[in-house]
């Protein structure tokens, strides 16, 4: 959760992954300002048999919108340009296909907001890192781990982070949980 200047409470939904950048252009809405887009083929899986899920970003982080600029050559030169990301409020896109094989059918595609890159790649070759950040907020205490290139074998378990606050008062004593009550007609077990 992230606070504004005038105290407005949000949930953050980020999604981190490593991917391929596709399709980096500039949209020039009729309305409002014109804005980068790029389309992320995010890795998952495992090693030997890796599957891709095709996610089209916004990008909205100013240092994102600057680096994915200086890789929009390489990406039309068709190099192979590999990424840490992380997106933000991802949500599902319904459409309909207009032609080819697949018209009138419904499908849905990924979407989401680009907010950050830890590194770049490419061709193998690291191009850009991020500097590491010593902020002790709750949304950055693992960012050693985002920014340090890692190739997993395995899917790790689910890390669930909490914020951690002193508790107000300690009971002297502890408490007990109180036993279940028998519904209407059921034996209650001794």
């Amino acid at each position: 959760m992230s606070n504004s200047t005038n105290d407005t409470k949000y949930f953050d939904l980020h999604t981190v992954g490593i991917g391929y950048l596709n399709r980096i252009r500039e949209v020039k809405p009729r309305k409002g300002d014109p804005f980068m887009a790029v389309t992320i083929a995010a890795l998952k899986g495992s090693k030997d048999s890796v599957e891709y899920s095709y996610i089209d970003c916004n990008v909205v982080g100013a240092e994102a919108d600057k680096l994915i600029r200086r890789c929009q050559e390489a990406v039309g030169a068709g190099k192979k340009v590999l990424v840490h990301f992380r997106i933000g409020d991802m949500w599902a896109d319904v459409f309909t296909y207009s032609s080819g094989a697949k018209q009138g059918q419904t499908s849905a595609s990924l979407k989401g907001r680009l907010l950050y890159l830890s590194w770049i790649k490419v061709e193998g070759e690291y191009v850009y890192q991020a500097p590491q950040k010593e902020e002790a907020s709750a949304s950055s205490e693992s960012t050693a781990s985002e920014t340090a290139p890692v190739v997993q074998s395995e899917a790790p378990a689910p890390v669930e982070q909490f914020e951690t606050a002193a508790p107000a008062a300690t009971p002297s004593k502890p408490t007990r949980a109180k036993p279940a009550r028998a519904g209407k007609g059921d034996k209650q077990a001794a």
